[in-house]
């Protein structure tokens, strides 16, 4: 069985489009989200319908949590919640209530996925966990592979049979994952890379059969999403982070 998992789309269709497209050659039998699949980009309402279109599982990202929940938006920065604001206004009653029935975590077939830290926490960010924090993580789940997303980064956490830590950055190819290891995969976003390869999309792609997990880096017109984000008034940081 091979997975593909997507992350952090954020409202860029253009991004979403690209790692759909490079999907179908990948013959893969499933695909699931990490969440935030709204807030920052500008075409919320067509990346939930292709979700929806497609059949693609999600659990609930952050900016999902902000959408339903009034005290976590307020925590949010001013810019992030202007963001929100105009996402909302993009987005149908239908498409609404999707997003805010979202769960926090999944799991199929032995894998847990989750948006921020495992085991189901939505809003907490796995940026360099210590050793002694990624030690006390992998008793608080059962699952020996876990996808997160929230980071925007590209980073493969393990703890091997011999309780030794391992942290490293990925980037685009293929690997295969140690059976005596455990491990959580931050395969990146589809659309708000932050990592230190390039500004194109990524998604991950787990083979069940072999346990190879692969990274692919797509290319996409980040021209149009800027256009599309100056024409609605998104704030400035938005499409210069995509740049």
């Amino acid at each position: 069985m091979r997975i593909g998992v997507i992350s952090d789309i954020h409202g860029n269709y253009q991004a979403l489009q690209s790692i759909l497209n490079d999907s179908t050659s990948q013959q893969l039998d499933t695909i699931i989200s990490l969440g935030d699949n709204i807030g920052y980009g500008p075409e919320p309402e067509l990346v939930v319908q292709e979700l929806l279109a497609r059949e693609i599982s999600s659990v609930m990202g952050n900016h999902e949590l902000a959408l339903i929940r009034k005290d976590y938006y307020a925590k949010l920065n001013f810019l992030t919640q202007e963001s929100l604001d105009i996402t909302r206004t993009l987005l149908s009653s239908p498409s609404l209530t999707w997003l805010g029935s979202l769960q926090p975590y999944m799991v199929s077939e032995g894998i847990r996925y989750v948006h921020g830290t495992p085991p189901d926490s939505i809003t907490t960010y796995l940026f360099n966990p210590s050793e002694i924090r990624i030690m006390r993580l992998f008793q608080d789940f059962p699952e020996w592979l876990t996808f997160a997303g929230h980071t925007h980064t590209l980073n493969l956490i393990g703890k091997d049979s011999n309780n030794q830590v391992t942290k490293e950055d990925l980037t685009p190819g293929a690997r295969l994952l140690a059976d005596n290891c455990r491990y959580i995969v931050i395969p990146g976003s589809v659309g708000q890379p932050r990592d230190t390869v390039d500004n194109s999309a990524k998604y991950a792609i787990f083979d069940i059969g072999d346990n190879s997990l692969e990274i692919r880096s797509v290319n996409y017109d980040v021209s149009e999403t800027v256009r599309k984000l100056k024409k609605l008034n998104f704030p400035m940081q938005n499409w210069m982070r995509l740049q």
